[in-house]
Formats: structure tokens, sequence, C-alpha cells
């Protein structure tokens, strides 16, 4: 099926994505074609030098959600293999948008580089598509004053805990979705019974204790508290977990699918010499959060 294409990792989906993908839309709606996307799955640094790759903004499942909203018809996910990167930018062009893709127009980022060794360029297209027929347009770089809208910049502002900036370069509060699981029920033994929540993010890009807001349970979103982390207060060496402690809220909600949004972090995540010190320092979060809210 013939598509407007364009390419890339969209991790996060951020306010220079969502420019770039209001852009693919249109054309795909003026062309009567289908808006699409082809990205990878696992992140090309992933495979390359996984242990200097960056956290990951968003899960393969949030990402298609957030790709979703922006109106964008059809995701493909080319599994990132090392036979793929092999391959040669005319390669690519010919098997993977030609061959496979039938793209019609293709809309890339400015500085967008393809093919073995990045190769390929916004020159290279042009010059592909005069050959095969299809159309290259460029999307120039999003900027917010200064700074350049870009994963990257996310990332930074999420590990400074200034959820306000990266909210502002997101477009939207940083989510992360998850199923609500059992969990040790600990927070129920200190009087703050919390909804934990599975996280599929192999490497965290934040963590402490934040106010957020639970998307998935109402019509609207509930406000609650969260710890984002590894609870060094209860052992040494667990995995990462969420834990949301909805405001006046007693419900059974296990299963459910939720979206967390982090507004505003109100400290880092500390170890304590005892529970009771852990459960008096959730109540001072508690409140907090409390007040966050009804500033906002």
């Amino acid at each position: 099926m013939p598509a407007v294409l364009t390419i890339g990792n969209f991790d996060g989906v951020h306010r220079g994505h969502r420019a770039l993908l209001d852009q693919l839309t249109a054309k795909a709606r003026a062309c009567g074609l289908a808006a699409t996307v082809l990205t990878f799955e696992p992140h090309p640094r992933e495979l390359f030098a996984p242990d200097q790759a960056p956290a990951r903004l968003s899960s393969l499942r949030e990402k298609l959600e957030l790709l979703a909203e922006c109106g964008v018809d059809r995701v493909h996910i080319c599994r990132f293999s090392r036979t793929l990167a092999g391959l040669t930018a005319e390669q690519f062009i010919e098997r993977i948008l030609v061959r496979g893709l039938s793209v019609r127009h293709l809309i890339i980022g400015d500085d967008f580089r393809f093919g073995k060794g990045r190769a390929g360029d916004f020159a290279l297209l042009q010059q592909a598509g005069v050959d095969y027929r299809f159309g290259v347009e460029a999307m120039t770089t999003v900027a917010l004053g200064d700074l350049r809208v870009s994963s990257s910049a996310v990332r930074s502002a999420l590990a400074a805990g200034d959820m306000e900036a990266a909210e502002r370069l997101l477009g939207r509060p940083y989510v992360i979705a998850g199923r609500i699981v059992s969990g040790e029920r600990i927070g129920r033994t200190l009087g703050f019974p919390t909804a934990n929540i599975r996280i599929k993010h192999q490497r965290l890009a934040l963590s402490g204790v934040f106010a957020v807001s639970v998307a998935g349970l109402g019509e609207q979103p509930l406000p609650g508290a969260a710890s984002l982390g590894v609870r060094p207060t209860v052992a040494d060496g667990l995995k990462p977990l969420l834990e949301v402690y909805l405001l006046d809220f007693d419900r059974e909600i296990y299963g459910a699918h939720v979206r967390v949004n982090f507004l505003h972090k109100l400290r880092d995540e500390e170890k304590y010499a005892s529970l009771d010190g852990l459960k008096a320092q959730i109540a001072v979060d508690v409140a907090a959060v409390r007040k966050y809210f009804e500033r906002t």
C-alpha cells in the first residue's frame, strides 16, 4: 500500500517529533494515503553499545500509543540488527523504502543519516526520489528559545528533576504507562496503600518522589503521590518499581492499565533507618502533594 512516510526512533514523541508528524499527517490526508512511520527496535545504540545506550523515554507500547494520538495510520517496526546496519544507503532505499514500503512521499528531519557508516543523507534521498519517483522534504529543527527540542534535552530535564521543563519540551507531562499488579503490600501496612505499576523500561530516565496524576481509572485523571526507584529502605538490589498513592481513593484496581503523568518532583529517593522513618516521610510527601494540587 503506497505511503507518506517518515523515519526515526521517536523516543518520547516530543514537540519536535509532533511537528514532524503534523506535517506527515497533513501531507498524507492531502494525498489520500496512509500516514506511516518506520521505527526501529531495539534502538541502534542498544545493539552496538548497550552499556552507553541512553535511558528510553518511552516503551514500545507507549510510543505506539503516542504515535496513534498524533494521527499516524501505520507503524512499521523494523528489527534493528547487524544485517540491517550493514545495508548501504542505496540498498536501504531500494529494499526498505521502495520495495518494502512503497513510499510515495518522504518527510525526514534535516539531520537524518542512514545506511552503512551513516553515509546516506538528504541529498541522496532527493536523488533517489527522482530515480524512483517519490517526493522528499525535510523538517527543520524545532527549538524553544536557544534550546533544540530533542530526546536528549528531555532526558537531561528528567535527570535534573525538572518536570516542568520536560513538559515544555514534550508538549505534555512525562508519562509512564503500565498495568497495576499485586505487590508486597508494604504501603498498606504503613497506612498508605499504593498501586504498583509494572515497569517495562530497562533503565529509568528519572527517579524519586513526585506529584502525579493517573489516567485510566475514571473520566478524569486522579491526583496522587508517586515513588519511582529501587526502594532502598526495603531491601538492596530490588528492581525499579513505580508506586502510586492515590489521594482520597479506595477501590480495587488490580489489572487496570494506567498512565502516570509526572507533574512535579518533590525529592530524590532516600534510604531510611527503619520503616517508621519511611512512614513519617511518606506522610510529609503526601501533605506536600496535597498542597501542590491545591495551588495548581
